[in-house]
């Protein structure tokens, strides 16, 4: 098998960031699914996906890179001496124990042969596991799972209040609709698994992040949220009734004749959706509009400094 560094075309020198950037365009463009009748471009697509699938393991990498495994992910027997024999078994031999001449000598590892072995197959495949016996087949690897694919998904100020499900369009050109949770956050991830892109050990995940707007009616305190609204002179002195707007959408509120402007009324249950799927509360602000109206500003002048 050629150069790893080779199959995914990057030098040696190259960071984690380039070895991903480096398969995943060429899992792009030889994948199975785009390439059916084409053997050739399977082929490749084996090969980088084994490549990438050693040299994004910092420790099969750096194994690979000082000679220890080879491009399969196979252990090599480094470090041996070819002129010595193993005499019929490991540990210190005893005289004439495959000696010439009838000298003997010492094949000695210099501490517990496990700890060798250990040194020589303890750097684990991403299974952790090894072929039964030396001769087994060395590292056994699972077969890649696809990448990941991140979003962001822009979600309104109320339809992530109400929790709401929202319109999602993946990567390959599939629509799902994707439930907002409960008591969301701005930033929150949402992880849908197998929505990622394919791979020979199965697809991998959609990573979404929520980008909640803001929205100018509305302003989010804890579970609750706060809105202003104007109400008439005539209304608010005299009572009635006004519009104010709720993530539903606008409701008539009853306003109490003599209601002061900057006075709060609390809406119950017209809040943010709760972890629990209770609501928070609606505080509406009244804000008493004044008409730009000189005999009336006289009139109230009069009433407040009576002669």
């Amino acid at each position: 098998m050629a150069d790893l560094y080779s199959v995914l075309g990057v030098e040696r020198t190259a960071d984690a960031a380039a070895i991903k950037r480096a398969y995943r365009k060429l899992a792009k463009k030889y994948h199975p699914d785009r390439n059916k009748d084409d053997k050739d471009a399977a082929a490749r697509f084996a090969k980088a996906t084994a490549a990438y699938d050693i040299l994004s393991d910092a420790k099969q990498r750096a194994a690979y890179d000082r000679g220890e495994i080879d491009e399969d992910g196979n252990a090599k027997f480094t470090g041996f001496d070819p002129r010595a024999g193993f005499g019929g078994g490991f540990g210190n031999a005893g005289p004439g124990a495959g000696a010439a001449g009838g000298r003997g000598f010492e094949f000695n590892f210099g501490g517990d042969t496990s700890d060798l072995f250990s040194e020589l197959f303890g750097r684990a495949s991403r299974s952790g596991g090894m072929g039964s016996g030396m001769g087994g087949g060395g590292f056994q690897r699972p077969p890649a799972r696809g990448a990941d694919v991140s979003y962001r998904l822009k979600v309104p100020f109320a339809d992530a209040a109400l929790a709401r499900k929202m319109r999602l369009t993946l990567h390959n050109g599939k629509t799902i609709d994707l439930q907002i949770p409960k008591g969301a956050e701005d930033g929150q991830k949402i992880r849908l698994s197998g929505q990622g892109e394919a791979g020979p050990g199965g697809p991998g995940d959609a990573l979404v992040t929520l980008a909640i707007e803001t929205d100018r009616r509305f302003t989010r305190d804890g579970n609750d949220i706060r809105t202003d609204f104007t109400v008439p002179l005539g209304t608010a002195v005299l009572g009635g009734q006004q519009r104010v707007a709720t993530p539903e959408g606008d409701v008539m509120l009853n306003i109490a004749a003599g209601t002061s402007s900057g006075k709060a009324l609390r809406l119950k249950g017209k809040g943010w959706t709760t972890k629990s799927g209770q609501r928070g509360d609606l505080l509406a602000r009244v804000l008493v509009e004044v008409p730009d109206d000189p005999e009336l500003a006289e009139f109230l002048r009069n009433r407040q400094n009576p002669d």
